[in-house]
């Protein structure tokens, strides 16, 4: 049984290590943090969907509504394959520090990125991205799609924004609930043994694991076998249960 909350509500920029020291029991904590990963998830996930349907609106009112239909299924591999190779190599990427703006931005903007959530895995501002963070791509990439139909590369781009939000909500399911279908059971198991010290190097996919087949990053088959049986896997049970007591510092 854990430690009762003394000295007040635990602010959200506090950081899993400062929890260790504190008297705030780690459930009260990963609420906390899943509430603030949710607000920031909030404005992006407005945003990309009102861009969605009202480019689908317009797409299937055009003269050619199963060419959209077609091209809005496109942004599903489109994105996932966006999501492979951004988090195995930008998220994933180690970029020297030296001269020049350029590496200067890739050492002091990307390294951090990513390797702050991999070292608090719980900490609700190192989940998700905000809005902001693709908005100036998004501002290029949107009004050049219109120079081709609308039922073919803005309908596409339309499916892979939408595509973007859904991922990130899987990401924030992930490491904050525990919703027991199977294909949440899958993803939940294949991503925090990415988490782990032997599975870092691999299991780049955040909502499936088809592009890690095709760039053979899959995790070996005994792993496989251990995470994806009909059993819970006592790997996954065990790397979890030590990653929330390091969080937390609280478990008794």
């Amino acid at each position: 049984m854990g430690k009762k909350v003394s000295g007040g509500t635990v602010k959200g920029e506090q950081t899993e290590h400062r929890l260790a020291d504190s008297d705030v029991p780690f459930g009260v904590y990963k609420r906390q943090q899943a509430r603030i990963s949710r607000h920031r998830l909030y404005p992006m996930t407005v945003f990309y969907t009102l861009y969605a349907l009202a480019v689908l609106f317009f797409a299937l009112r055009s003269s050619h509504p199963l060419a959209a239909i077609i091209f809005y299924a496109c942004g599903l591999p489109v994105w996932t394959l966006v999501e492979y190779l951004f988090h195995r190599f930008v998220l994933h990427g180690r970029f020297a520090a030296g001269k020049g703006i350029i590496r200067k931005f890739l050492h002091e903007r990307l390294d951090p990125l990513h390797w702050e959530h991999h070292a608090r895995p719980f900490d609700g501002r190192h989940i998700n991205g905000e809005l902001s963070d693709l908005l100036p791509l998004f501002f290029v990439a949107a009004p050049l799609s219109f120079i081709a139909p609308v039922y073919t590369l803005p309908i596409l781009l339309a499916g892979v924004v939408q595509c973007y939000v859904v991922e990130e909500w899987v990401h924030h399911s992930v490491h904050f609930y525990n919703f027991r279908s199977p294909y949440f059971r899958y993803i939940k198991r294949h991503h925090f043994y990415h988490h782990s010290p032997k599975g870092i190097e691999k299991g780049y996919g955040l909502t499936n694991g088809f592009w890690d087949i095709i760039f053979k990053t899959r995790y070996p088959a005994s792993v496989r076998e251990a995470l994806y049986s009909r059993k819970r896997s006592h790997a996954i049970d065990t790397y979890v249960k030590n990653t929330q007591s390091a969080a937390s510092g609280l478990q008794t």
